[in-house]
């Protein structure tokens, strides 16, 4: 592809002489799991998004499960999540013994439907695992008003949302724990697996310190209860202190990019993605009815694009049994929904290439 729909390596790239040196100081200084750069890490991203404590893990899904556990969620609880968001979100949930309940997204900001989640509300339910998909925040205040009304938990998937903001608060902050994944085509990413856990809540924290080492709960690793092995590598850890001082710039050149495109961009029956302020754009998603034959359109144009989510996850085998009834909503969006290029490493050009190319569609579209 003349442009790829993401290329982490070019991130690296552009950073690489201070990746290199994160790199050398961890292999100098000799401690490679747990040590100052993990400790480093967490406390600077926990104060990127305003909460006081940051647990590093091995990666965004173990950190949603690894959160929920902590919570107090596991076997005959049921936990409400959109059907539309990658698998992670309900492996999650089942690698706790819980079931989950998937139910459908709003059509404008394509992230959980608060009325779909209040009606979805039994005696088992336990939690809400709202997402913010493609960086653009789920309606936090309504979710958070259901919640405290129910008694229910609230992990915040934040896989997608590094730097985002909801009326000028930081996504996170605000339920009772926040999960991210550093997958390397994340906003923030490392270069293999990583996730962290955010949270203001000192206890939930140290539960979390303990369940991501084997229930650890003391330098004497003395077990005092279930653990795993969940922890964020400091090398890792090391890349993602030195990307951290340039998240907030690379989500302004994203926010850049997609103002360019809703500039650029013109087809009958494309609609575009949600405009908020703070968005931070992890994906640029339209939709088009034929969207199909517009991704092979757009590959033989040079340009590469991705579908984020088909089918919906109600339709995977894994989750039959996780939801009843249709969701109309996601079924439309899983078979509309089209990933533009939107990392800055690599979008410089694709607005107005989308564009040249839309207009040689159109047409054939109309045909």
């Amino acid at each position: 592809m003349t442009i790829p729909q993401a290329a982490p390596p070019r991130r690296i790239a552009r950073f690489r002489e201070e990746i290199d040196r994160a790199i050398a100081s961890v292999l100098g200084g000799g401690t490679y799991i747990l040590g100052q750069s993990v400790a480093d890490f967490e406390a600077a991203f926990a104060t990127s998004a305003g909460l006081p404590h940051g647990i590093g893990v091995a990666s965004g899904t173990e950190a949603l499960a690894l959160a929920l556990r902590a919570l107090g969620i596991g076997p005959g609880d049921e936990v409400i999540a959109p059907a539309l968001t990658f698998a992670g979100t309900a492996q999650a949930i089942l690698q706790c013994g819980a079931l989950p309940r998937l139910v459908d997204v709003d059509p404008v900001t394509r992230c959980i439907d608060p009325t779909a989640v209040s009606a979805a509300i039994g005696p088992r339910t336990a939690a809400i695992l709202p997402v913010h998909l493609f960086g653009h925040a789920a309606d936090m205040p309504a979710l958070m008003a259901i919640a405290e009304r129910r008694g229910l938990a609230v992990v915040e998937d934040c896989a997608q949302s590094h730097g985002a903001h909801l009326d000028g608060r930081p996504l996170g902050s605000f339920g009772h724990a926040a999960a991210y994944s550093f997958y390397p085509t994340k906003n923030l990413g490392c270069v293999g697996d990583g996730g962290a856990i955010l949270t203001r809540d000192a206890a939930l924290a140290e539960r979390l310190r303990a369940l991501r080492q084997y229930g650890f709960s003391s330098p004497e690793r003395v077990c005092e209860g279930l653990g795993f092995n969940s922890r964020l590598d400091e090398i890792q850890a090391a890349i993602l202190l030195a990307l951290l001082p340039h998240l907030n710039a690379g989500n302004a050149e994203r926010r850049a990019i997609a103002v360019r495109y809703r500039e650029s961009l013109s087809l009958p029956g494309l609609a575009l993605p949600p405009d908020a302020t703070g968005s931070i754009y992890h994906q640029f998603a339209i939709t088009h009815p034929e969207r199909d034959r517009l991704m092979r359109h757009l590959a033989e144009a040079g340009i590469g694009t991705a579908v984020h989510y088909a089918p919906g996850l109600h339709r995977h085998p894994a989750f039959q049994e996780a939801t009843a009834g249709a969701l109309p909503v996601t079924d439309a969006l899983a078979a509309t929904l089209l990933s533009l290029p939107i990392q800055p490493e690599i979008a410089a050009e694709a607005p107005e290439a989308v564009a040249d190319a839309l207009r040689t569609f159109a047409p054939e579209a109309q045909a």
